[in-house]
């Protein structure tokens, strides 16, 4: 069967690179959207698309029923789930084929049986697969620790704890439980140890209905936070060959145990000592496929396709690889206040293109991050001869990028693709609990020698700014008739900017002399070559250093090499109005209550650190702690609330020798 028409049972970047390939190929394609994505990219890029009424994942792209509706109304002859959502759900492809459409995917047997870690497990020691042992938590000891928690049903890293203590053990298994149901439909959840330093290593295999099964590589996607792949690359590097030959192996024979078809990936982790232990068969695409792709110089998306359509593979084994590939997902999200994710006007992404360059995204400039779904931005996915080559591609096309808006982890993804770590493959899933402090120090922005500090790129602001407000407002701003200058000597104005988002306040003082051109006052070694108010242009100790300047109301963005910084323009005086009590505790993000501590209440005593109420937001639970010890003077927040970033939750009267902690913490971080 040929398809004609494709449905993307998805949205953003992935639906966005489904798409392409559907392109290339001459298939129609229709969209699926919720109210919150009415504008989104991947509805843009379609050809059709088709109305998911509400906003919740729950209610729009987690609702099968309503997804193969918009099929047939579309008059699409096959679905794609591309990944999360229903992309592993084996009742949402036996209802599309029940509905005589074509299934983009594996077989409704080879997903029920890998759909549940326990049950696929269970099969991966029959077929001969290396495995961790399962530990029953009711009867956990202090010998079984540490402890991981995962969902029996999904990924993404929803539903997953470490636990170290056996006290916190139950409560943890309960909120592990409630975020699997919510995230998955299914609250089960198991426990296995957890391999310090451990490396996350996988294989990619594409099946057809030939017995024809590909293991096309090998994939590292160590760099994790809160258990979700933060940099993946392609071939993981520095791997025994008898163990690689093992894993090719062993994925191989889990895709033939279950009778696979198409693309899915098989997860090992991989003990310091080099011991390989299954994980989990996803029985979907990965997002990391792109490094794959490149190093196999295929597509396979359109593999797919063709396995879909009932074709063979091309050839009985893979194409040869072919240098290295390493891939970045950009996500909006603060990695020094616990990852917390981040919404609003995506002003600007702009990301250098060039040989050996990819860029996957869901958004362009002018796009908004809304609340409801993962704050991935994009992913940039760097190929070279050589893994050192390729690491030092990705890293300096991030550091050139040009992203507005919302905090980014871009800094952090630049810091860690230099991070002698890195560099040199001595990769684990620990490296950001070990690292993450120094990776995300004040000034984090500037990721090269020599770039320069925010004090300097907040001079450019002043003086771009100096000149925006001596012109002319129109399609080509020119001076001011009079110019801005006395015939005495000037006295230095002042400009106030608060780097975001560390807080650091930077006051510059300068003048305009009788040239028109603003230069800083009393600052030796510093000279302005040129000014506007979108480009500075600066010798700093003999050394041009130039600026890109942005301005989005009360924020500007300043773009330098190597380097990034955002600021907030301060008024010349603070408005009491915007002054926060002490104890005060704002929502950090968009969402909604979901729950509060027991027995909460005004006039309750809390301890530093103690949880007090639970956000949800961005898929993402994230739990608002006490920052000291004292009493509960007000409860502004109640089960089912909608709030706003900002918003007062509760006040807590300090005591004033308590230690104050992080006010939002990330569930999985707990």
């Amino acid at each position: 069967m040929t398809i004609a028409t494709l449905l993307v049972a998805n949205r953003g970047e992935i639906a966005c690179r489904i798409f392409r390939t559907c392109r290339d190929l001459g298939i129609t394609t229709v969209a699926v959207y919720s109210d919150a994505d009415a504008d989104a990219l991947h509805v843009r890029e379609a050809d059709l698309a088709v109305r998911l009424p509400g906003s919740a994942p729950a209610d729009t792209y987690l609702r099968g029923d309503l997804v193969v509706a918009a099929a047939l109304a579309a008059g699409a002859d096959a679905v794609h789930p591309g990944y999360g959502f229903l992309s592993e759900n084996a009742a949402f492809a036996a209802a599309v084929q029940d509905a005589g459409l074509t299934w983009v995917g594996p077989p409704v047997k080879a997903i029920e049986l890998m759909a549940s870690k326990t049950r696929a497990k269970e099969l991966m020691a029959g077929a001969g697969v290396p495995l961790l042992a399962p530990v029953d938590p009711a009867t956990a000891g202090a010998d079984d620790l540490p402890l991981l928690l995962k969902a029996a049903s999904g990924g993404g890293g929803r539903g997953m704890r470490i636990v170290r203590e056996l006290a916190a053990l139950p409560g943890e298994l309960l909120a592990a439980a409630a975020e699997a149901a919510s995230a998955f439909g299914d609250g089960e959840v198991f426990a296995e140890p957890y391999v310090e330093r451990g490396r996350h290593v996988e294989v990619q295999v594409m099946a057809d209905a030939y017995d024809t099964v590909w293991a096309l590589g090998t994939r590292d996607c160590s760099l994790q936070r809160r258990h979700q792949k933060v940099i993946e690359e392609a071939p993981a590097p520095g791997l025994e060959e008898g163990l690689r030959t093992r894993l090719h192996d062993a994925a191989v024979a889990a895709a033939r145990a279950v009778g696979y078809r198409g693309a899915g990936t098989v997860e090992f982790l991989v003990s310091a000592e080099g011991r390989p232990y299954f994980l989990e068969m996803n029985t979907r695409l990965q997002v990391e496929h792109p490094v794959t792709e490149a190093v196999f110089g295929v597509d396979l998306v359109a593999l797919q396709l063709r396995v879909a359509e009932g074709e063979p593979l091309p050839a009985p084994a893979p194409p040869s690889a072919s240098g290295h590939a390493v891939e970045a997902r950009l996500y909006a999200e603060d990695p020094a206040r616990d990852w917390q994710p981040q919404t609003g006007a995506l002003l600007t992404l702009e990301v250098p293109d060039g040989p050996g360059l990819r860029l996957d995204t869901g958004y362009v400039g002018g796009d908004t991050i809304g609340v409801h779904y993962d704050p991935m931005l994009a992913k940039v996915i760097a190929h070279a001869p050589t893994r050192t080559e390729a690491v030092r591609l990705l890293a300096g096309a991030l550091e050139r990028a040009r992203i507005h808006g919302p905090v980014t982890n871009r800094a952090l993804l630049v810091r860690s693709l230099r991070h002698p770590d890195f560099v040199a493959a001595r990769l684990d899933t620990g490296f950001y609990d070990r690292h993450l402090a120094d990776l995300t120090t004040p000034g984090a922005s500037a990721t090269a020698p020599g770039a320069g500090d925010p004090a300097t790129a907040a001079l450019a602001a002043a003086l771009a700014e100096a000149v925006r407000a001596t012109t002319t407002p129109g399609p080509a701003p020119t001076p001011t008739r009079f110019g801005a200058w006395r015939n005495v000597p000037s006295q230095p104005q002042l400009k106030r900017y608060r780097s975001e988002p560390d807080g650091t306040e930077h006051e510059i003082a300068y003048r305009t002399p009788r040239t028109g051109t603003p230069e800083p006052y009393d600052a030796p070694g510093v000279r302005v070559l040129t000014a506007t108010p979108d480009r500075v242009t600066l010798e700093l100790d003999g050394v041009t250093r130039h600026f890109s300047l942005m301005r989005d109301r009360d924020r500007v963005y300043v773009d330098t090499a190597g380097a990034s910084y955002t600021f907030t323009a301060l008024p010349r005086f603070t408005d009491p109005a915007t002054q926060t009590d002490p104890g005060s505790l704002l929502a950090p993000m968009p969402g909604t209550v979901v729950r509060l501590a027991e027995g909460l209440a005004a006039g309750a005593a809390v301890e530093a650190g103690q949880p007090l109420i639970w956000l949800e937001a961005m898929k993402m639970e994230h739990r608002i702690l006490a920052p000291a010890s004292g009493t509960l003077t007000a409860l502004h927040a109640a089960p089912g609330d909608q709030v706003e970033v900002g918003a007062l939750l509760a006040v807590v009267q300090e005591d004033l020798d308590a230690t104050p902690v992080p006010a939002s913490v990330p569930e999985e971080t707990a």
